[in-house]
């Protein structure tokens, strides 16, 4: 055992070292989310009253239910803190432990530096056991800084601990699904998929579970966490099957490891066609094939959002109580409180479209960098075809993620409210922001010349 994982220590420091910013700024930002919770429900609701009338709200619609999880202790400071953040703080901790899991895995062997690594002494297990320990550091790290955010608060120092502690699981959880899937596929964008499919199908089960079918809200990690009922009864027992479902994944992703050639993946690698299609016969069909994966992403995510969003109907002033300051930012000021506050909506969703407009504009960059854009212009394209191809991807990209964003919040609002009629109503809004955001997109043009 000692040779398969020498120089362990070594890797983790070097993996600790590269991911220091990352693993802070994801501490902080998880931690920020169920903290700002605690506070925006102080701060939103002036009396208890206003609170109750809000969680019989809230209680009452499967669409958030289905969303965030069962409604338990709504009309709590500490309930509401868990029932608004705990689904989605599991999917940020997913997302950590698997950006780590890959980038010191698969992608390390896809780009051949694992290979320059183990020229050296170093065991067959060493660096996916250092990617692991890294993992577990970060999740750790995060789950503390969650549970201490909410006592410095105060919560309660037990359901607080709790909710900190099942982060802390759930994102070691899906470090093993995401250690599995490393194993399959020798391409570093197929694991990733892989991994995110678990945690998105884990949201999945656990949302159709919490509306319709309870057995599947227990096929689900993020289920179990939100089992531990933080702040509404705590109990424990169920952080022991997140444990058991990381060590089961773990074991799975050692014996994986072990059955296949470092730099390949269990799935064999299909030889593709002898001849591209027509898609790929100039620059515009190769961008969009490189991109397409990141488009449909982003735009699934939006059509979500906007359908969170959408989901909250007509009840508006119920939940954002009799706070003048809060009113008068979430509505923008408008005299219908309704309107300003899907106004309001579709420009956080306009926002958020503009990182996909800059990540979108910063991959010619990345593609110059990774050399692969010296191939491309030694053949026919000019530089300005090759440039011009990218704008057209990301102006096209930036439209479907907004039109997403305000179909999702049109379906979400008629759902609830069954007004048909409101389906297609916030879609022209939400696109009229598509200026602003390919302004942020061509910021990152000019400063990649």
């Amino acid at each position: 055992m000692p040779e398969v994982t020498a120089g362990t220590g070594t890797l983790l420091r070097a993996a600790l070292r590269r991911d220091r910013w990352l693993v802070l700024w994801w501490s902080l930002g998880i931690s920020a989310l169920y903290w700002s919770q605690a506070v925006g429900i102080d701060g939103l609701y002036a009396s208890q009253a206003e609170l109750d009338v809000a969680a019989a709200s809230m209680g009452e619609n499967t669409a958030m239910i289905a969303m965030a999880g069962p409604a338990r202790a709504l009309d709590t400071v500490g309930g509401q803190v868990a029932w608004q953040s705990s689904a989605f703080g599991a999917i940020a901790a997913g997302l950590m432990s698997m950006s780590i899991v890959m980038r010191h895995t698969r992608t390390e062997e896809e780009t051949g530096r694992d290979e320059l690594v183990r020229a050296s002494a170093v065991g067959r297990l060493a660096p996916v056991l250092a990617t692991l320990l890294a993992a577990l550091v970060a999740n750790v790290a995060v789950g503390t800084a969650t549970a201490a955010s909410l006592v410095v608060y105060p919560l309660a120092a037990a359901d607080s601990i709790a909710l900190g502690l099942g982060l802390t699981l759930v994102g070691l959880c899906f470090t093993g699904t995401a250690l599995v899937a490393a194993q399959v596929s020798a391409s570093a964008r197929t694991c990733y998929g892989l991994a995110g499919l678990v945690i998105g199908a884990s949201y999945a089960l656990r949302a159709v579970g919490d509306v319709s079918a309870p057995a599947l809200t227990w096929a689900s990690p993020i289920g179990w966490y939100q089992g531990m009922h933080a702040f509404s009864g705590v109990r424990w027992w169920p952080a022991l099957l997140l444990v058991a479902a990381t060590a089961l994944t773990l074991t799975l992703a050692s014996a994986l490891l072990q059955r296949r050639d470092i730099g390949a993946g269990l799935r064999a690698a299909r030889p593709g066609p002898a001849r591209a299609g027509q898609l790929l016969s100039g620059p515009l069909g190769l961008v969009w094939r490189l991109q397409r994966p990141t488009v449909l992403g982003w735009t699934a995510g939006l059509w979500l959002t906007g359908l969170a969003y959408g989901t909250i109907g007509d009840d508006v002033e119920s939940l954002l109580g009799d706070n003048e300051t809060t009113v008068e930012l979430m509505t923008q000021g408008l005299a219908d409180p309704v309107a300003g506050f899907y106004a309001t909506a579709l420009l956080m969703l306009a926002l958020i479209t503009s990182g996909f407009a800059i990540s979108s504009a910063l991959r010619p960059r990345a593609e110059e960098e990774a050399g692969h854009a010296e191939l491309l212009l030694a053949t026919a394209v000019s530089r300005r075809r090759w440039l011009a191809s990218y704008v057209v991807v990301t102006v096209g990209g930036v439209l479907l993620v907004l039109a997403a964003g305000g179909l999702g919040t049109g379906i979400g609002y008629a759902l609830v409210t069954g007004d048909g009629g409101a389906v297609l109503e916030y879609v022209g809004p939400a696109l009229a922001y598509a200026p602003t955001a390919c302004c942020r997109a061509s910021g990152c043009w000019r400063g990649c010349r």
